[in-house]
């Protein structure tokens, strides 16, 4: 049986995000759901949350409740933008009750939604119906379909994070998107197991020019460390370092498409999260957000030329210095 003593969701929390040359206020929501169906992401740590073995009614009265503590803690009137997280799709049945998909679009009605799934489970007929009961008129695209594509190289995806899918199952689910109505957002990910510094950045910019044609929207993780992964697993044995505030800032100033792309650097200047030495993480990682809401290339770049700090020479020799398939050059 599902405990009944918790109904708050997994996490949530307000923000803002750039949306079609505005800046909306936002919420985003991870809700426990019945768990992953999938469960074999090398760096997810959310595979490990879920009301497992419980039943379809238990699974939705659970999700139901944590809903209603989002409708009774936040004032939505005051917010234009949802993003919804679960513990892995929420456009798979199995993990996420149908009957759930008609609660969130009654309680977020004429707002932007935003839900993340794997691609198999972008299915025209569902999509277009919760379009239709998003719409109200007041944004022209009311719902996005959010994919952790992480990489457009086969190879990296499969060998590096295990996502068990392609780059032509996420482009042939973002055509069953788009003939719905819905739009489509890219999550990519910045530097995944044995990759070094240098192949990470080159992957992400190879990775940003062959998404744009197939999404309205993307995002680049960069890559943080979460309990109970074989990522996790690496970094205790230091044979992987997560990536430098350096490197995403290269990557966000050589952005020249059309199509916005994002970076929210969670866990920015922690030692599982993106970081540099310690000094110049906090001034960085605020450039990096305010990026995130100008879309202002030119300031992201001014921070790569003009910050001076001593690890960016540390970084510039890891850049040139590593090798693949060995340890990392630092820490």
């Amino acid at each position: 049986m599902v405990s009944m003593e918790s109904i708050k969701p997994l996490a949530t929390w307000k923000g803002k995000d750039r949306y079609e040359g505005s800046v909306l206020d936002s919420l985003t929501v991870i809700f426990k759901s019945g768990g992953c169906s999938y469960r074999r992401c090398l760096m997810c740590g959310y595979r490990f949350e879920g009301y497992f073995g419980a039943s379809q009614e238990e699974i939705l009265a659970q999700m139901r409740g944590q809903l209603a503590w989002v409708e009774e803690h936040f004032d939505l009137t005051a917010v234009q933008m949802v993003k919804i997280f679960t513990s892995g799709s929420f456009l798979d049945p199995v993990e996420v009750p149908p009957a759930f998909r008609e609660d969130v679009c009654r309680a977020f009605a004429g707002k932007v939604v935003v839900v993340e799934t794997r691609p198999e489970y972008v299915e025209e007929e569902g999509t277009a119906a919760m379009v239709a009961a998003l719409d109200t008129g007041d944004f022209d695209t009311p719902l996005h379909i959010a994919v952790g594509l992480e990489t457009t190289d086969d190879a990296i995806r499969e060998k590096s994070i295990r996502k068990g899918f392609t780059f032509d199952d996420f482009i042939a689910a973002s055509k069953r998107a788009g003939a719905a109505g819905a739009g489509v957002k890219a999550y990519l990910l910045l530097k995944p197991m044995f990759l070094t510094e240098k192949e990470a950045v080159e992957d992400m910019k190879k990775s940003i020019l062959e998404v744009t044609p197939y999404c309205g929207m993307i995002s680049m993780n960069a890559c943080t460390v979460q309990r109970g992964t074989e990522l996790e697993q690496a970094w205790k044995e230091r044979t992987y370092r997560p990536p430098y505030l350096w490197s995403i800032l290269e990557v966000l100033a050589d952005i020249s498409g059309d199509v916005p792309v994002f970076c929210d650097p969670v866990g920015g200047g922690a030692t599982r999260g993106p970081h540099n030495c310690g000094t110049c993480d906090r001034d960085l990682v605020q450039g990096i957000n305010d990026f995130a809401l100008t879309g202002d290339v030119e300031l992201v770049r001014a921070l790569l030329d003009e910050v001076e700090c001593g690890c960016k020479k540390e970084w510039e020799y890891v850049m040139g210095h590593e090798r693949p398939w060995c340890m990392p050059l630092t820490r």
